[in-house]
């Protein structure tokens, strides 16, 4: 396997997930418009229903026109508050659908942090490793150095008899 290779294929399942995400919430955003609109125009509908006020008096054909423009307006109410009703449905749907790809994104991005996380932590421990290493080999050489240094200043006697103290 190519060292790496896992890691380019999450980041290419976090992109792919990125533009799920954005896709859905654009999904969401329109929804969320098309059912405030449809909203608006049921109770546009409603407010010229209620505007409409009782019959009082007058000729039966103009009674009669009423009635079948006050049943029209039912009518379109009715429908109005369907398709209202039909908007709020799907802008549901499409909220759940949003939420479900925004927590996948959300999966990966974790996945990948936690990743990096392990890889920095054990770039950490290897540089801990190699300056121990460093650490040790300048003791050693300070130590060679100093002995060499203490053996330069105490010139051995002859027949290797050292002087009493």
């Amino acid at each position: 396997m190519i060292p790496g290779g896992t890691e380019a294929g999450m980041r290419a399942v976090a992109r792919v997930r990125g533009v799920r995400e954005k896709d859905s919430r654009l999904g969401l955003q329109q929804a969320l418009a098309e059912a405030q609109s449809l909203q608006g125009r049921a109770d546009a509908v409603r407010r010229q229903l209620a505007a409409g006020g009782a019959f009082e008096a007058g000729p039966g054909a103009e009674f009669a026109e009423r009635r079948r423009v006050l049943e029209s307006l039912g009518d379109e109410l009715r429908s109005a508050e369907a398709a209202a009703e039909s908007a709020r449905n799907v802008a549901v749907a499409a909220r759940a659908a949003w939420q479900q790809d925004k927590t996948r994104l959300s999966a990966v991005e974790m996945l990948l942090e936690r990743r990096a996380e392990t890889r920095r932590a054990e770039r950490a421990r290897r540089e801990a490793h190699e300056l121990d290493d460093i650490a040790g080999q300048l003791h050693q050489r300070h130590a060679v150095v100093a002995r060499a240094a203490r053996a330069e200043v105490a010139p051995a006697r002859p027949g290797g008899i050292e002087e009493a103290s």
